[in-house]
């Protein structure tokens, strides 16, 4: 073992100038990296007798030697910092797991082109938009484009060998360019639009679309005209999402949030006014808690640490830092590119700064609650149902109606992680008598597990369904019908006295009935579970029933008459979509008031 570190030994030779400074333990593992405006006052800092925190306490307990590399000016001492983080991960460092690459839509050249998909390098010929700030967020986009305007998204291989259309074209998702059921033409205006959307001029695209919907309807063409009011409900439903629209430019909304048991950095892409989406990202906070290190922590390893990463000229924060002067001049030099950091802002850029931090919160508080209660949860099911693994993935199932009126169904799945809500699904049950329950289970486990037989989708490692012995049999059943794989199956049944706690439980089949105490981990992560398909199953039918009873309903507000309820109806492609907008959104409208919208959006939203 060797001598003690000597920090009075150390620091009496310390330079004064800035630099990078390097902390190490006994066996020479790097502990932390860290630059100085003044090595030796920011050294002096760590040694001193009281006021350190717990945390940086220990890290001064494990120093046995401490490196420095001295620099021109600060700014170079921030790249070299970042180099050093990035390539050995200190474990006392503020560190940013994320090394992909952000992922692009590609819109590749050709008489048919395709949309896909692209991270990496841009050999491809084409055209690239994004950066996306994650690949849900890009499949989104692809998603609605393929509903709207039908632009191919198979690989080129596929697409050269058809002989006949594929499944896409069934269900109305490509128009078949392979086997030649579109014209070149037909798609080059499909493929403009597309382009439209990406490029953020979705309030041009729709006006046009409205326009050519106006006069196919003129020329008795309902059949176009229909396909157009569809393109444009789907505009108008990503624009009613995006409640943030209305600003401009290309901007990240970075907003950090701390809390004793960890951090969490939310960020929100805005690229041409339009929002592209968001991403958390849950740095492994060492030394430095507060918010302020965090942020600067998160920017620094984000555009230094990748050069290649899409920089925006204006970063939105939610807390200043010291640093961030130094951060602009090293991010301008690497990228000359100008740069503004802003802090207070108004107006739009305040509610997307807003709603940054609302969701940094939301995230680590689930995190953070997910991390200390589920996986114990998990584990105490296992051990209630006698199981040799712990379980993955629960689903439950629930049916939702009121006395038989617009029946919904739910499915609802969770993970050790918490609630997987991209899983989640509702199915709108037809054809089954008022009230019968029992048909609509089937009718909602037949249509979910038809898609597993046939190759799609996960199974579940436990079905939960929400009743007792019937829809527990309706469930097996259904299994065997459809001959999917051995599962596990739990039903659950509230108690005699209905009261949460006193459910009773039964495995697989009635005569495994059994009940767990009302303290039990794994009851409490079954009611969680119940209790969210309950939830989700009530707004989708609550949805329904809306949307059922609602007839007519702009004939009723002063100050709508006929002509203006053809405008309004036009602008957002029906009713139906009306109803789905915002008070922004529909205040708009052309010659819409906010106080007209005020009176439309009441009138479509009362009970």
């Amino acid at each position: 073992m060797g001598a003690p570190f000597d920090p009075a030994a150390f620091l009496a030779t310390c330079s004064g100038r800035p630099g990078v400074y390097r902390m190490l333990d006994e066996g020479g593992k790097l502990l932390y990296v860290g630059k100085a405006k003044n090595l030796k006052k920011r050294l002096s800092s760590y040694f001193r007798k009281t006021g350190l925190a717990p945390k940086t306490a220990a890290l001064v307990g494990r120093i046995a030697q401490i490196e420095t590399t001295i620099t021109a000016n600060e700014t170079e001492a921030l790249l070299l910092e970042q180099t050093l983080i990035k390539e050995w991960r200190p474990p006392y460092n503020i560190l940013l797991r994320d090394d992909k690459s952000y992922p692009y839509v590609f819109l590749s050249d050709g008489e048919f082109p395709r949309l896909g998909i692209h991270r990496g390098a841009k050999k491809a010929r084409g055209r690239y938009f994004g950066p996306y700030p994650s690949a849900g967020a890009i499949r989104e986009s692809l998603a609605l484009l393929q509903k709207a305007f039908l632009v191919r998204q198979c690989e080129d291989s596929y697409f050269r060998n058809r002989t006949r259309p594929c499944l896409q074209y069934q269900i109305k998702r490509c128009k078949g360019p392979c086997v030649g059921l579109v014209s070149p033409e037909e798609y080059a205006a499909d493929v403009r639009h597309s382009v439209m959307f990406l490029e953020g001029r979705s309030n041009a695209l729709a006006e046009e679309l409205s326009t050519l919907m106006q006069e196919a309807a003129v020329r008795l063409d309902f059949e176009r005209a229909a396909v157009l009011r569809d393109q444009i409900a789907v505009l108008r439903r990503v624009q009613d999402q995006q409640s943030m629209e209305g600003g401009s430019g290309d901007v990240d909304v970075i907003a950090a949030v701390t809390n004793p048991g960890g951090a969490c950095v939310h960020l929100i892409s805005v690229r041409g006014g339009r929002v592209l989406g968001s991403k958390n990202f849950f740095p492994q906070v060492g030394i430095e808690e507060g918010v302020g290190e965090v942020m600067a922590a998160f920017i620094a390893q984000y555009y230094l640490g990748n050069p290649e990463r899409d920089l925006p000229r204006e970063l939105i924060v939610n807390v200043v830092h010291e640093d961030f002067a130094a951060l602009i001049k090293a991010l301008q030099e690497l990228r000359d590119v100008e740069l503004t950091i802003s802090h207070r802002v108004r107006g739009t850029r305040a509610r997307w700064q807003k709603l940054a931090i609302t969701n940094a919160e939301q995230a680590l508080a689930a995190r953070l609650a997910n991390r200390q209660h589920l996986a114990v949860r998990f584990e105490a099911l296992a051990e209630a149902l006698n199981l040799d693994e712990v379980p993955q993935r629960l689903e439950c199932f629930d049916i939702s109606h009121s006395s038989g009126e617009a029946t919904v169904a739910s499915c609802v799945v969770f993970g050790p992680e918490g609630p997987l809500k991209s899983d989640y699904r509702r199915y709108n049950i037809e054809g089954v008598t008022a009230g019968d329950d029992y048909a609509a289970m089937r009718q909602a486990l037949t249509r979910r597990f038809s898609k597993v037989r046939e190759g799609e989708g996960k199974l579940p490692d436990i079905l939960l369904v929400d009743g007792g012995k019937g829809q527990l049999a309706m469930a097996r059943e259904v299994m065997q019908e459809l001959a999917v794989p051995e599962l596990i199956l739990l039903g659950v049944a509230k108690g005699v006295t209905r009261k949460p706690g006193l459910e009773t439980l039964f495995l697989n089949d009635a005569a495994h009935e059994f009940t767990l105490p009302g303290t039990s981990p794994a009851l409490h992560l079954i009611q969680q579970i119940r209790d969210e398909a309950h939830r989700f199953a009530i707004t989708g039918h609550r949805a329904r029933r809306g949307k059922a009873r609602r007839t007519s309903t702009l004939e009723g507000v002063p100050g709508v008459g006929p002509k203006r309820r053809r405008e309004l109806l036009n602008h957002f492609g029906g009713l139906q979509e009306l109803s789905r907008a915002s008070l922004e959104e529909i205040a708009k409208a052309p010659g819409i008031s906010k106080k007209l919208a005020e009176s439309i959006y009441a009138a479509l939203h009362s009970e």
